[in-house]
């Protein structure tokens, strides 16, 4: 099975405007426009399973609705494992998270960048001991990103900080802990102890050896398959991870056993 750990998909109403909006500033030629029966035919196209929707909001006033959209998701497109979000500066921010559990969302998604906070930033520090409160996982944009070249709000040092700083966090951090980061993740994050996760996601120009390095350090078990569809295809982020120096066992558990258990879910629960 196999489960991709980093999706992003959109209501209807905003789809085409996020996707050609992040298309201009990135330069490049989306997979999909956006809507989740598109990412369900690049799944199958692809040979994923399972794919997991990681929403932002990039306004407080959007979090509410963008996570009853994803709460919705599940009933029609059962391959798809929502998340919710919050924006930092909500002021019911406590109050959306406990909905979020109550919606039965898998995990939170955050994005230093979108969401103009540096990730160890003090203030927060209540904001992540209420995610950890919750027992799910939290997902945070880390490393380079093209709507902040300039500023990088996530960057392994500062990941360093918020991981000391809440060792009950359940944290994945995308792009194998920091997109174009990646010999800082190998010194600073890989093999610390917790439940610290890097995922694979956009990670097509980190050369093979480094992150064979990486994976080996941090363990097979803490690493998840991801794409960033519709901006990467899992077909290639699979392709380099069948490259790498990894074993069959290590494999399995990196394309979805992994993730399974990190989101609690079962082999009943798992489609085909």
């Amino acid at each position: 099975m196999i489960i991709d750990f980093h999706t992003h998909s959109f209501s209807p109403k905003v789809a085409e405007r996020a996707v050609s909006a992040i298309q201009t500033e990135s330069g490049r030629t989306p997979y999909t426009r956006g809507l989740v029966e598109q990412l369900e035919t690049r799944m199958d196209e692809w040979g994923v399973d399972m794919a997991c929707v990681l929403p932002i909001a990039t306004k407080p006033s959007q979090q509410t609705v963008i996570n009853d959209w994803a709460a919705g998701l599940p009933e029609t497109h059962p391959r798809l494992i929502p998340f919710g979000t919050v924006h930092p500066e909500a002021d019911d921010l406590t109050e959306e998270l406990e909905r979020i559990k109550e919606l039965g969302l898998y995990g939170i998604k955050l994005h230093p960048d979108y969401q103009h906070f540096m990730v160890d930033e003090p203030s927060l520090d209540e904001m992540y001991e209420l995610i950890a409160d919750t027992g799910l996982p939290l997902v945070l944009h880390a490393g380079w990103d093209c709507y902040s070249p300039d500023l990088v709000h996530c960057p392994p040092e500062r990941s360093l900080k918020l991981i000391k700083r809440h060792p009950r966090l359940k944290l994945v951090l995308a792009h194998l802990g920091g997109n174009d980061r990646w010999e800082q993740v190998r010194d600073l994050l890989a093999g610390l102890d917790g439940e610290l996760y890097f995922d694979t996601s956009f990670t097509e120009k980190c050369p093979d050896e480094l992150m064979t390095e990486i994976i080996r350090k941090h363990g097979a078990e803490r690493i998840l398959f991801g794409s960033d569809c519709p901006w990467e295809s899992a077909a290639r982020m699979a392709e380099k991870l069948l490259r790498l120096g990894v074993s069959d066992d290590e494999r399995d558990k990196i394309f979805g056993l992994n993730a399974a258990r990190l989101l609690g879910i079962g082999t009943e629960e798992q489609t085909n």
